[in-house]
Formats: structure tokens, sequence, C-alpha cells
């Protein structure tokens, strides 16, 4: 992102969420402002690290007075998600001007695979602290195994959502053990069930549009991330 204004930030807390998931609280620099589903380029404040920029969403609610995410480590990378897992309390990170990512355009289906379901956190978080319910709202969330599931509990009690687990690489689970396909979202959706976001991989997204279009979804109901 060009001009992109860098912030330090220091972290104040990093619990495990998952196995291999963290949620990280930092100390929110002063007149930084963000909207629901944003994300920024964030990078390790200390050597060899400060240039290798990752995008990441934020998962806390705009007024609130720290700045969270929820980070999913990769340790066979060997890179930055691993050093983000290590991080401590008074570790600091560098980040830029938040930017595009997803928007909330208004009740609908939200479908994420892993990582992809950290838009979804804050959107989530502020339409129920707004409206008191999710009503109208579903949230379908792949992922390899039942117990790579981010934030399940939560997102089970938020009132109204309606929710769809589904694992790709368990064969048995207390949840389904389906991919992600047509016949999949044609069980589980119907054209006008208001908009659609999809959060994922990038071949996920890619299929999963195509999918919906072929389901009669309109092109304008689909909202996916936005990098401009």
């Amino acid at each position: 992102m060009e001009n992109a204004m860098p912030y330090t930030l220091t972290l104040k807390d990093i619990e495990p969420v998952t196995h291999d998931t963290n949620h990280l609280t930092f100390e929110k620099p002063e007149g930084f402002a963000f909207e629901p589903g944003q994300a920024t380029d964030f990078a390790l404040d200390k050597y060899g690290w400060r240039d290798e920029k990752r995008p990441f969403t934020f998962t806390s609610l705009p007024d609130a007075d720290t700045l969270e995410f929820v980070i999913k480590s990769y340790p066979e990378h060997d890179g930055v998600t691993e050093q983000i897992a290590k991080m401590k309390p008074g570790d600091h990170a560098i980040i830029d001007d938040p930017w595009g990512a997803i928007e909330d355009e208004g009740k609908g289906t939200f479908i994420a695979g892993g990582a992809g379901i950290t838009p979804f956190i804050a959107i989530l978080r502020k339409r129920l602290k707004e409206k008191g319910s999710l009503e109208g709202c579903k949230l379908i969330f792949s992922n390899s195994t039942e117990k790579d599931i981010i934030l399940r509990e939560e997102f089970e009690a938020m009132p109204g959502l309606k929710t769809v687990f589904t694992v790709t690489d368990q064969d048995e689970a207390g949840v389904l053990t389906q991919k992600i396909d047509k016949s999949f979202l044609a069980e589980h959706i119907g054209p006008l069930d208001g908009h659609f976001y999809v959060c994922g991989p990038e071949p996920m997204i890619d299929d999963i549009v195509a999918d919906l279009k072929s389901l009669g979804v309109a092109e304008d109901q689909i909202v996916i991330e936005d990098f401009d």
C-alpha cells in the first residue's frame, strides 16, 4: 500500500484459540480507526522481520480500546505466523493503515474456509452488538478437522446465528464431513437468502462463487474481499 503510515503496537496478551491459532491483544494507537472486516499489513518489529509484512484482519470492534487479531500459525512455512505464535507480552509489531477487505452489506450467509473466518468475526460481533440478534444470518464454516474450528463456542452462542460446521480431513466428527461444493450449497442455502459473503483460500473462493452463481445467486448478492 503506497504512503502507508506505520504504527508500532505493543502486545498486551496472547492466548490460544485452537491448537494452532492465537488471539493477540495489542495496545491501540491513539487516533487509529478501521471498519469491521478491514485488514492491515502486519510485521514483527524485530531484526530480520520488519519487511516481512502479512495481511491480517482486525477482530476487535472499532470502538474498543485495544486492537485484536486471531492469527493461525503455519510452522511448516518457517515464517511470520510461526514467529507470531512465539510473541510475548511487551513484544512489538508494526502495522500500516487499514485497507479494503470485506464490508457488511446486510443479512446473509457467511461462508468461510479456515483462517478465512477472520473478517467475519468483527462483522458478526458488530452486527450482534447493534441489532441484539443475528436473525437472518447463517455461518457455513469449513475446516480440515474439528479441532481447527476457530471460536466455535462463540459462534454457536450468538443469538439468531445459524451455524453449519463441516470438516474435510476427518472421517468421523461431531460436525458434517463434506466439502463445500455445489451440492452442499444447494442443501444449505437458497438463492434469495440475502447476501453471500465468501472468504478463504483463493481457489475455494473462486469455486464457491461459481457454484453460487450456478445456483441462481446474483452477482450483486456475492461479497468477497476487496483489495483496492
